[in-house]
Parts: structure tokens; C-alpha cells; sequence
């Protein structure tokens, strides 16, 4: 009989707070950690699902709005090891409602790790 290892690279993503409620024109603040650094310690980026819906790109490359994202969203690096990011939004709508997601790209072991 033989007996096999696989060793993947496991990256762990923390989120925080898993759910807020806010009131309008509020400041909400999401907190994304990764127990690795991000590749280039800024490849992360920040999504937002509507129910029935695809999720849409808010920002990339930690702090860069995409095309069409309202500018009171913002995002920043937390420190300078490239494994905390946090999403702002300045002054919520109700329209910003729904699941935030934050996605990260890493190499590790020579391998390129995209979180989910």
C-alpha cells in the first residue's frame, strides 16, 4: 500500500466584522488580515455581492477604485508586512448594501495562491 501527502499552501484569510448594521451616512470600516503577505504587498482586492447577483470589483491593488466605484469607498494598507487592508466607506448608502468580499493573491513555495 502507499501512502501520499499532499502539502498545499494554505493562506487564511480573517474578515472583520462578518455582518454590520449601519445607519445611513454612517462610516463603515471592513477589516480584511491574511496570515501571509500579499504578493507585491498590495495584490488585494475588494468585491461587493448584491443578492442575485455577480459580485462587483470596488477596489484592486489595496487602495485603487475601479471603474465606476463611487469615491466614498476607499481602501487602504494597514501596516507595512502586506497582510491587513481595510475597506472605508465614507458615508453609506443604502444601495451598499450586501457581502463584502475581499480576494488576495500570494506566492508561496513558488506557487501562486489566490484566496476566495
Amino acid at each position: 500500500s502507499f501512502l501520499f501527502f499532499l502539502a498545499l499552501p494554505l493562506v487564511i484569510v480573517t474578515q472583520i466584522p462578518s455582518v454590520k448594521m449601519v445607519q445611513i451616512g454612517q462610516e463603515v470600516r471592513i477589516n480584511c488580515k491574511t496570515s501571509s503577505s500579499v504578493y507585491g504587498g498590495n495584490y488585494l482586492a475588494w468585491y461587493l455581492q448584491k443578492p442575485g447577483e455577480a459580485p462587483k470589483l470596488l477596489i484592486y491593488t489595496a487602495t485603487n477604485r475601479y471603474t465606476g466605484t463611487p469615491s466614498r469607498f476607499s481602501g487602504s494598507g494597514s501596516n507595512n508586512h502586506g497582510t491587513d487592508f481595510t475597506l472605508t466607506i465614507s458615508g453609506v448608502q443604502t444601495e451598499d448594501t450586501g457581502d463584502y468580499y475581499c480576494l488576495s493573491a500570494h506566492v508561496i513555495n513558488s506557487k501562486d495562491v489566490f484566496t476566495q
